[in-house]
């Protein structure tokens, strides 16, 4: 395979509808002809996927459940990081800007978050997205935003609420990841929070976490400065269900990890509001 092996060519159940028609045409103009005779990386000479065992070895039954599934839960991590891309380059877009800052920011985010492979490919993906952006607001403005929020609306039938929290989390991460967050940007990322059936409140703790003084800090938990204290704790364990790291470990344990970082920072909010209050 050449490049894009980050996110591979398969995208699950989101290979069809915008975000496959998107990933199509982006990942084709990434991807190499072909990787080898077969065509796909890891195909061993007897034509089954080099590390596993072929049907006649294990059982045909077992090996095609087993292999399915393999393959639907790539698709769905695969699909979810394109569609994490494309949401970021509409919401660095935003002000009709792409500055330097935003780029060498969004390298830091993919490096921080997905590690050294996905920085360069990562990379490359954003900026054919932002080719693509551009030829179809040339033949029709107002096109890819369209694109986008119905992407949004397929993402919302396909992954469940915690990877969608998950997913909001990191277009914030970028939104924040230059130091800056223009108005344009926190527009575009409502506008996706609506489409993906989330609350402006999630947005604004997403956008919160990190906080340093006690008005963000309860924005992290989602709640206001005159809540009581079984409120608090009780916003909490709400907070503690919606963004457990173990809701999202299908989709890698990259991702896994930034939800813990999550988890971690309201922890911290959580325990900023607790010293304030002698709880």
């Amino acid at each position: 395979m050449g490049k894009a092996k980050w996110i591979g060519g398969f995208l699950g159940i989101l290979s069809g509808g915008p975000i496959g028609a998107l990933a199509g045409f982006i990942l084709g103009a990434l991807f190499d002809a072909v990787a080898d005779d077969n065509g796909l990386e890891g195909i061993g000479g007897n034509g089954s996927p080099e590390g596993t065992y072929t049907g006649a070895e294990y059982g045909n039954d077992n090996y095609q459940r087993d292999y399915s599934s393999q393959r639907m839960q790539e698709g769905t991590r695969n699909g979810f990081l394109f569609s994490l891309l494309t949401l970021a380059s509409y919401i660095i877009k935003a002000d009709s800007k792409i500055m330097h800052s935003e780029m060498e920011a969004m390298r830091q985010f993919l490096r921080m978050n997905f590690g050294e492979t996905a920085v360069n490919e990562g990379y490359e993906i954003m900026l054919k997205l932002f080719e693509r952006q551009k030829q179809m607001e040339s033949v029709q403005p107002g096109s890819y935003r369209q694109t986008i929020i119905d992407a949004c609306h397929q993402l919302r039938s396909v992954l469940t609420n915690s990877q969608r929290l998950q997913l909001l989390s990191l277009l914030a991460t970028v939104a924040k990841a230059d130091g800056r967050v223009v108005s344009e940007e926190i527009a575009a990322l409502r506008e996706v929070t609506q489409h993906l059936g989330l609350s402006e409140s999630e947005l604004n703790s997403m956008l919160n976490l990190g906080a340093t003084t006690l008005k963000d800090a309860y924005a992290v938990l989602e709640i206001d400065e005159t809540a009581t204290d079984e409120e608090v704790r009780a916003a909490y364990k709400r907070m503690v269900v919606k963004h457990h790291p173990d809701r999202v470990a299908s989709l890698g344990e990259d991702v896994r990890m930034a939800a813990e970082r999550k988890m971690r920072e309201i922890n911290e909010a959580k325990e900023l509001i607790y010293k304030a209050r002698g709880l």
